[in-house]
């Protein structure tokens, strides 16, 4: 997958100052397989760059390319298509649903597309140390647990990128690093890459890629 940005500026941060190696206002592109780390302090456009690549926000000048598509032009369908097979995503607001248990969140978006089993989705929560959590409901989990089941979740289906939005900002250092290992086996088992936004830190993990905002 190639992503391209041409001089794209979300409008709610035109007035603000950026950096000459900013993602924002310059052109760039990503060809993955690649790990991608963008790094930046809040109100820089972390979120903004997640939703707006995803599509979700269309209120930005520039042009954004995904294999040479403007994605301005793409269709609804198109888009459907693009989020089931080649796009995933983590939100920072996690999108989870608070009345379903934490297995009824990840077999919702497992049984679209039959990417697991029971047992590798089983094990996943085990390893990030949730696996007694599966028939809790979801909005009695706390926040780092409602993370992992988030990220879990992003790898319940085919991609060739991604996009995760600050995903270890309530998990300590030692889940970040489990889960950051699983995030990094699972983009490899899938030949696809991710795009990683956090406030600095860099979680002792070797990036092919940092960008900033």
């Amino acid at each position: 997958m190639q992503i391209e940005f041409k001089h794209v500026l979300p409008r709610p941060l035109e007035e603000y100052p950026h950096d000459e190696k900013s993602v924002w206002k310059n052109d760039f592109q990503l060809d993955f397989p690649k790990k991608v780390l963008l790094n930046a302090s809040s109100g820089k456009g972390k979120s903004t760059f997640v939703n707006t690549l995803y599509g979700l926000r269309k209120d930005y000048s520039g042009d954004i390319f995904i294999d040479g598509k403007n994605i301005a032009q793409l269709s609804l369908n198109e888009w459907i298509s693009l989020r089931k097979d080649k796009l995933s995503v983590v939100f920072q607001d996690l999108q989870l649903f608070p009345k379903l248990t934490a297995w009824e969140n990840l077999t919702l978006k497992n049984d679209l597309c039959q990417h697991k089993t029971d047992d590798e989705i089983q094990e996943m929560l085990n390893l990030l140390g949730i696996g007694e959590k599966r028939d809790q409901l979801c909005g009695t989990l706390s926040l780092g647990q409602q993370q992992r089941i988030a990220i879990i979740r992003s790898l319940l289906q085919p991609f060739e990128l991604l996009l995760m939005d600050e995903p270890f900002s309530h998990l300590d250092e030692g889940n970040t690093a489990i889960a950051l290992k699983l995030i990094a086996q699972e983009t490899d088992k899938n030949k696809g890459g991710f795009i990683l936004t956090t406030l600095g830190s860099h979680h002792d993990f070797v990036y092919d890629q940092e960008l900033t905002l």
